[in-house]
C-alpha cells in the first residue's frame, strides 16, 4: 500500500515542468519510527505527499511556457481596505500653493519683477533729479533763500502766537491783552479786505504792451504769483485788489473788477521784496510769460511802498455768520 502511494506521487516527476508545486507548502505526516526509517532508504524523491484538494491543484499548477520559479505565489491580502485619507483643508490647499518650489521659471519670474522694481525706482530718480537740474545755480540759490525765509517767517508767527497766549492766559493783563488783539485783528482784517491803507516794505512793478496788447489772462497769472508770494497788499492803477478782484478782456482792453484800464500797468505789493522778486522771476513764471508775449516787465525793490487805495467790502448776498456752539 505504501509503495502504491509512493508510485503514485513520484510520476509527476516524469513531466518535468508540469509538476505539481502544492508540495513544497504542504507539511510531512507523523508516522512510526519504522516507517520512517524506511522512508530514509528509499530517498527524498519516495516521500508520501499529502492529499491535496483537486481545486488547489488546479490553481497552483503552472501554465505551459512559464518559468517554474521556487518562489511562492504572492497571496492577495484579504485584510479590512484602508480608510481614505482625508482631503486637505482649504488653508492648506493655500499653503501648498504659496510654498516656493524654486522652478527655474519661477526663478526667471522673480529676476524680472526684480529688474522691473530696479528701473522704476531709477526713473523715478532721475524725473525728480531732471526737475533741479534744469534750473540755473542762481534759480536754486533762489529756491533755497525763498525755503529759509518762509520757515524764519512761520516761525515769527509762532512766537508771536505763543506770546499772545501767554498774555491772555496771564490773570493781569487778561483784559488788555483781549482789547489789543480785537483792535490787531481788526487792523489785519481791514488790511486784507482793502478797507484800510497800509504801508511797508515791497515791490513795484511796470507792465506795458508790446506789438500785441496783453490779455486780461497775463495780469491775472501776475496777480496769482503776487498772492502766491506772500503779497498782503495790493493795488493796480489806483484800484485795490481783493479776494473778489477779475480781469476780463473787453474790446482790445483789459477790465478790472467792471472798471477798463490800460497800459502802463503800474503794480503796488507790500510784502518781502526779495520773496516776491524771485517768485516772479522763476522760469514759466508770470512775468517771464509777459515778456514771451512781447511786452516788458520791470520789479524794483523798495523798503517802504504805500498802498492807498481802499474798497469797502460789499454786503454777502448768501453766506451769514455762524452762531458760536455754547455746548448746550
Amino acid at each position: 500500500m505504501s509503495k502504491e502511494k509512493n508510485g503514485a506521487g513520484a510520476k509527476p516527476d516524469k513531466t518535468g515542468s508540469n509538476k505539481p508545486r502544492t508540495a513544497e507548502r504542504v507539511e510531512p505526516v507523523e508516522t512510526s519510527s519504522t516507517e520512517q526509517t524506511g522512508t530514509e532508504q528509499t530517498g527524498a524523491d519516495r516521500a508520501e505527499p499529502e492529499q491535496v484538494e483537486p481545486e488547489q491543484v488546479e490553481s497552483t499548477a503552472v501554465e505551459p511556457g512559464q518559468p517554474d520559479d521556487d518562489a511562492p505565489v504572492p497571496v492577495p491580502d484579504t485584510g479590512p481596505a484602508e480608510a481614505p485619507a482625508e482631503p486637505p483643508s482649504g488653508w492648506r490647499r493655500v499653503g501648498q500653493l504659496l510654498r516656493p518650489r524654486g522652478t527655474r521659471s519661477e526663478l526667471l519670474t522673480g529676476l524680472l519683477c526684480l529688474a522691473l522694481g530696479f528701473a522704476l525706482a531709477v526713473q523715478v530718480g532721475q524725473s525728480t533729479g531732471d526737475q533741479l537740474s534744469s534750473l540755473r545755480q542762481d534759480e536754486l540759490v533762489r529756491l533755497l533763500d525763498e525755503v529759509t525765509q518762509r520757515a524764519d517767517q512761520l516761525d515769527a508767527e509762532v512766537g508771536d502766537l505763543e506770546a499772545i497766549r501767554d498774555d491772555l492766559q496771564s490773570e493781569d493783563g487778561r483784559d488788555q491783552a483781549a482789547r489789543d488783539l480785537a483792535q490787531q485783528r481788526a487792523e489785519q482784517e481791514g488790511i486784507l479786505s482793502g478797507r484800510l491803507p497800509a504801508q511797508g516794505p515791497g515791490v513795484q512793478i511796470r507792465v506795458t504792451d508790446g506789438a500785441k496788447p496783453l490779455e486780461a489772462q497775463a495780469l491775472f497769472n501776475l496777480l496769482e504769483e503776487l498772492r502766491n508770494a506772500g503779497a498782503e497788499a495790493i493795488q493796480v492803477n489806483g484800484k485795490r485788489l481783493v479776494t473778489t478782484s477779475y480781469f476780463v478782456d473787453s474790446g482790445g482792453g483789459v477790465v478790472l473788477d467792471g472798471a477798463a484800464i490800460a497800459s502802463p500797468y503800474e503794480w503796488t505789493a507790500i510784502g518781502d521784496p526779495d520773496t516776491i522778486d524771485r517768485a516772479l522771476e522763476i522760469p514759466g513764471g508770470a512775468l517771464p510769460r509777459i515778456r514771451e508775449e512781447g511786452g516788458e516787465a520791470t520789479t524794483t525793490r523798495s523798503g517802504q511802498v504805500e498802498v492807498d487805495a481802499v474798497r469797502i467790502p460789499g454786503e454777502p448776498e448768501h453766506a451769514e455768520p455762524v452762531e458760536p456752539d455754547t455746548g448746550k
